[in-house]
C-alpha cells in the first residue's frame, strides 16, 4: 500500500469486521501519522511541556495506554495493577522510554486492536459494556470507536506540540 493514501482509502484490513474497519483505519492512520511526524524529533524535547501543554511524550504513552485499557473493558475483564500504575505514570518522563521505544509500544498495541478485531463476530457489537470504576454503560463498538477516536484526537495534540517545539 503506497503510504501516501490515508488507510480509509486503501481497502479493507483482512478479516476484520466490516463495521470495524474504521476504527481499524484510524488506529493504523494514527501508527503512521506519529511515525511521520516524529521522525528527527529531538528526543530531549520528548518530555518537554511546550506552554505548559502535555508533552510528545506523554500523548505516545496515554494513546498506548488508553488503547490498552478500553480493550480490557471491551474483553469484560477489570484492569490490573499494572494498567492502574501505567495511568499513574504515562506524563512522567523519568526514566522513560526512548520515542523509539513508545513508537514501537503503540504499534504493538494497535496490533493486538486488530487481532482482537478479528475475534469479534459483528453480531456482538452492540453487546452492553461497562467502563471504569463506575461501571458506565457503552456498547462493544462503542468502546472501539472511541479507542479509535481518541488515538486520532492525541495524535492531533502530539503534531501540534511537535511543531511547536521544532518551531515549524
Amino acid at each position: 500500500m503506497s503510504s501516501t493514501l490515508e488507510y480509509w482509502l486503501s481497502g479493507p484490513v483482512p478479516n476484520v469486521p466490516a463495521l470495524l474497519q474504521p476504527a481499524a483505519h484510524a488506529l493504523l492512520q494514527s501508527v503512521r501519522e506519529v511515525k511521520e511526524y516524529l521522525a528527527e524529533f529531538p528526543e530531549e524535547q520528548l518530555w518537554g511541556k511546550a506552554y505548559g501543554r502535555a508533552s510528545v511524550g506523554f500523548h505516545l504513552r496515554h494513546m498506548t495506554g488508553v488503547l490498552d485499557r478500553l480493550l480490557t473493558y471491551a474483553k469484560q475483564e477489570p484492569l490490573t495493577e499494572e494498567q492502574f500504575q501505567f495511568l499513574k505514570n504515562e506524563g512522567n518522563g523519568e526514566g522513560a522510554p526512548t520515542s523509539e521505544q513508545l513508537i514501537s509500544a503503540l504499534e504493538d498495541k494497535v496490533n493486538e486492536a486488530l487481532a482482537y478485531f478479528k475475534t469479534i463476530p459483528e453480531n456482538t457489537l452492540t453487546d452492553e459494556r461497562f467502563v471504569g470504576r463506575k461501571k458506565l454503560p457503552t456498547t462493544l463498538i462503542g468502546l472501539l470507536f472511541h479507542a479509535a477516536e481518541h488515538s486520532q484526537r492525541h495524535v492531533g495534540q502530539l503534531l501540534v506540540t511537535v511543531s511547536v517545539v521544532k518551531g515549524q
